[in-house]
């Protein structure tokens, strides 16, 4: 089994903004959603670090 992950979410405004685009959240939504969050932050600290930056910035979230 996978190692749980810190949620990085505030479940609450997560379901809601799915709310709002009238869907509703099934229950590992949050936690599937958490998992990219999670690898984001990993892609965009490794974009910053091979360009010689210890700050990430937001263009280092874009995946082209």
């Amino acid at each position: 089994m996978a190692k749980k992950m810190e949620m990085l979410l505030v479940g609450s405004k997560a379901k809601a903004g799915i709310k709002k685009m009238g869907c509703n959240t099934a229950g590992d939504a949050l936690e599937g959603l958490n998992g990219w969050v999670h690898w984001l932050i990993e892609q965009a600290s490794k974009r910053a670090k091979a360009n010689g930056r210890k700050t990430v910035r937001a263009h280092d979230f874009i995946v082209l």
